[in-house]
């Protein structure tokens, strides 16, 4: 009887001890929660509850199984499956804890800070920061259970004997993903492109969804996703339509008739562009910035707070510009000339003509 009813007491109080504990601990993060609204520390840390209740139970079965005298022929085995849990899951609550301080500070930081493009940088900065934590703390982490097992702690002092032999061949062979590292941590500091930032990349336009160690995620116009690495920011040019202030200047082409009213359609680019909310009233213009035998060019110029509005500018002002045109002067509208050609003069009997030499010529 004793033999049933001392595993039941060791590993059912170890069970019941860890959801009692976790329980109450869960019910103290609500309640200062709910009494610091301000900051969203201990909301986020309750994203731990698990890997918390993990390390509870694995340190308190690590802890009592030799009393519970439970197959005690697999006491070895037991234990160090208990021992990979604790080191497995105290890593994982680790990571959990990092990452809702960083996210609290990331949120006050944002709160406090106004300026967007500041908001992105310190955005980008911390979520390469966290991905740094956590493939630091996850090596680690496999260390330590590597380190367990006793044909790994033998082994360990060849395998430092030859770390300088390893270590050159590993960075000749990761050559690349290196690179890709460092520059990721270069994007990530030398403030070059932030998450959230308006680009143009290969002629592609979109917005910077994701930016990790190796790689980019940029999501263009039309919901495409382009991944490219980090690398590629770098060591070619791209354009950062975000950068500095994210204020832009658009520019509408039309081309229109030689008898286009052109004062008349200045007054007009002023009425569209009053209407129109995502103009920011900066500046607006229009000018002939060029002609040819059939057209002529005329250029308007518009202004926006960013790249996003600047195109619901330009779309509209070439859309009402051009029905204004077609009601109100279809005139001015390019047309083509579909004219008989003018027959060169009939030539007189009797008329004199120059020679190739100038010197006049006449006629037989």
């Amino acid at each position: 009887m004793e033999n049933l009813i001392r595993p039941v007491i060791v590993v059912g109080g170890s069970v019941l001890l860890t959801v009692l504990i976790g329980w109450a601990t869960d019910l103290l993060l609500r309640k200062a929660d709910a009494r610091h609204s301000e900051t969203p520390l201990w909301g986020l840390l309750r994203r731990g509850r698990i890997p918390y209740q993990l390390v509870l139970c694995a340190a308190l079965l690590r802890g009592s199984y030799d009393q519970a005298q439970l197959l005690e022929d697999h006491r070895t085995g037991i234990g160090q499956a208990l021992t990979l849990v604790l080191i497995g899951s105290v890593a994982w609550l680790v990571i959990r804890i990092a990452a809702a301080v960083v996210e609290t500070s990331y949120s006050r930081y944002a709160r406090m800070h106004r300026d967007p493009a500041r908001v992105r940088r310190v955005r980008t900065q911390v979520s390469l920061i966290m991905r740094v934590v956590a493939a630091i703390v996850g090596v680690m982490a496999v260390a330590a259970m590597l380190l367990t097992f006793p044909a790994m702690r033998a082994a360990g002092a060849s395998l430092l004997a030859s770390a300088g032999i390893l270590g050159i061949v590993a960075g000749v062979a990761a050559q690349s993903t290196l690179s890709n590292m460092f520059a990721g941590l270069q994007i990530a500091f030398g403030d070059m492109v932030r998450i959230g930032d308006t680009v143009v990349v290969d002629g592609e336009w979109g917005t910077v969804e994701e930016i990790t160690l190796t790689f980019l995620t940029v999501r263009t116009w039309d919901e495409r996703r382009i991944t490219m690495p980090v690398s590629y920011f770098t060591s070619k040019p791209f354009e950062n339509w975000s950068r500095g202030t994210p204020q832009m200047t658009g520019i509408v082409y039309f081309h229109v008739d030689h008898t286009a009213p052109v004062d008349a359609m200045r007054e007009k680019l002023r009425d569209i562009l009053r209407e129109c909310p995502a103009w920011d009233g900066r500046a607006c213009g229009l000018d002939v910035t060029d002609t040819t035998p059939n057209t002529m060019q005329v250029r308007a110029l518009v202004t926006a707070k960013d790249a996003d509005d600047i195109w619901t500018v330009r779309v509209t002002v070439r859309e009402q510009m051009v029905r204004w045109l077609a009601k109100e002067h279809p005139y001015a509208l390019p047309r083509v000339n579909t004219a008989d050609a003018t027959p060169p003069p009939a030539r007189i009997p009797g008329a004199r003509s120059s020679s190739p030499d100038g010197a006049a010529a006449h006629h037989p």
